[in-house]
């Protein structure tokens, strides 16, 4: 059973998806940092990329936003995602866009570290029931809706409904929850989509480039529409102000979900009820320990992400291989909801404690394949190498957890190490002798962190008065809190 708490302030909102009691997603948007995904610009093509099949689109963020061949409509013709084997080629780029044209375009994937938005020319609007494709004319259906008779069905009701190309066209594809969706239900949000994109149409051609046409729903109202299901229990919102607004859009847009809301009026802040905000302290540290004793360490990195299991301080089972086998399968449960939890894409390479039996790796991979399947993220995994590590990989959706609450250390400048002050001063003594084969100053004065300072009065007084003798120039210190240990200035008297 899922439970959902929504912690709302004027700067931030936050929300936690919390299943059997345990925080398992935490999603978070800043007023001043929402996400675009979603969202429709007026763009101008800034500079057109042949080599790379893509172009560089100005759509007035900090950084250009990027569109690939693969996401440009060919009205009508070849769609987003129609590029696989067996697919004609699309043409080539320069032949589609031209710089300085403008184009209606939507974000698909927000900007991630130096990386701008991802673009998309094949604009598509969700709804409560429905996925709107105002430039096609199909009518899909979400996999996750069953048989195959109950997917022609909604197709052949749909294709009545939508009407003909005069009616007002578009293409739709039913979202998993219109499974049960009455006709008027239906009809209702076909109606709002056509009216939607009529608004957004009418915008971008009276708007400059940079114009944001169309921004998609705030976090409160996704919850509604994309986290809540059969299986929610509770929405909980601990602002009344919050309450009323989220009450009148899930009235209009999402009526199932209207009798799970409820308003928090509670002493203690919502997030104490689960110990939220301990779990999320945890969650931007390198270990996670295991109620067995082992642990788990996770690096994130540019490339991958790395998870490392160890059996720490368990000796629970009396067989050395029983020991490891349970201490993977706890670690598999843990992964899965890490992953959730800090929000984790791309590449992920677990190396789980190697076993020696074969039904040991397989009970611990249909685990670990089990609770990645509560992810609604799509994930692959491959399965363990040869090296016995399990490769997979997450789709990249949103920025991290750690990427989105912190920054480098200024200190380490993100290295996560910094030089020992014996290193440093030894830095500052060649510095010194380069500087005096160049310049004839009185003195030499070193302006150094208290540690490097100590460390040059006491265990390198020696070679300190030494260089100071060979340059035949006073040499004197300075202790000064700098940002980092590693800096230090060496000033000309």
């Amino acid at each position: 059973m899922q439970d959902i708490l929504i912690n709302w302030a004027p700067q931030e909102t936050r929300v936690a998806v919390v299943e059997n009691g345990a925080v398992q997603e935490l999603h978070i948007e800043r007023t001043l940092e929402r996400g675009l995904v979603g969202n429709i610009y007026a763009g101008r093509v800034a500079r057109v990329l042949p080599g790379m099949q893509s172009a560089f689109i100005d759509i007035g963020l900090e950084r250009a936003a990027f569109l690939h061949v693969a996401d440009v409509n060919m009205n009508g013709g070849t769609q987003r995602g129609d590029h696989g084997p067996g697919a004609p080629p699309p043409p080539p780029i320069e032949r589609l866009v031209f710089e300085g044209q403008t184009l209606t375009v939507q974000v698909i994937k927000d900007p991630i570290g130096t990386k701008g938005a991802r673009l998309s020319t094949q604009i598509s609007i969700a709804g409560r029931l429905l996925v709107f494709l105002p430039q096609d004319d199909h009518i899909g259906i979400s996999q996750k809706i069953g048989s195959p008779e109950l997917r022609e069905q909604l197709r052949a009701r749909m294709t009545v409904l939508v009407g003909k190309p005069e009616e007002g066209g578009g293409g739709f594809i039913l979202r998993t929850n219109a499974e049960e969706a009455t006709d008027d239900d239906l009809a209702d949000d076909i109606a709002y989509l056509r009216k939607t994109w009529g608004a957004i149409r009418e915008r971008s051609f009276k708007s400059p480039s940079g114009t944001l046409l169309h921004q998609d729903l705030s976090l409160t109202e996704r919850v509604l529409r994309d986290l809540a299901h059969d299986a929610t229990q509770s929405i909980r919102i601990d602002s009344r102000m919050q309450f009323d607004a989220l009450k009148a859009f899930g009235e209009e847009f999402t009526p199932t979900s209207v009798s799970k809301l409820e308003h928090y009026k509670g002493e203690r802040p919502i997030f104490d009820l689960y110990n939220i905000d301990e779990e999320v302290t945890k969650a931007l540290g390198r270990r996670v320990d295991l109620k067995s004793g082992g642990y788990l360490i996770i690096d994130q990195t540019e490339a991958l992400t790395t998870v490392d299991v160890n059996t720490g301080g368990y000796v629970g089972a009396r067989n050395f291989d029983d020991t490891i086998f349970k201490t993977n399968l706890e670690a598999a449960q843990a992964i899965a909801r890490q992953l959730r939890l800090r929000n984790l894409g791309g590449i992920i390479i677990v190396d789980f404690i190697d076993m020696a039996r074969e039904e040991h790796q397989a009970a611990v991979l249909a685990e670990f394949r089990k609770q990645l399947a509560r992810d609604r993220t799509k994930i692959t995994v491959s399965g363990f190498t040869q090296l016995g590590l399990v490769e997979m990989t997450r789709k990249r959706t949103r920025e991290s957890l750690a990427h989105m609450l912190c920054e480098p250390c200024p200190t380490c400048e993100g290295k996560g190490q910094v030089k020992t002050p014996r290193s440093v001063c030894y830095d500052i003594l060649r510095e010194i002798l380069r500087e005096a084969r160049q310049f004839n100053p009185k003195e030499f004065r070193v302006i150094a962190s208290a540690s490097v300072v100590e460390m040059m009065l006491d265990e390198e007084s020696q070679h300190l008065a030494g260089l100071s003798d060979f340059i035949g120039k006073p040499i004197s210190l300075q202790a000064e809190a700098t940002g980092s240990p590693e800096q230090y200035d060496i000033v000309l008297m």
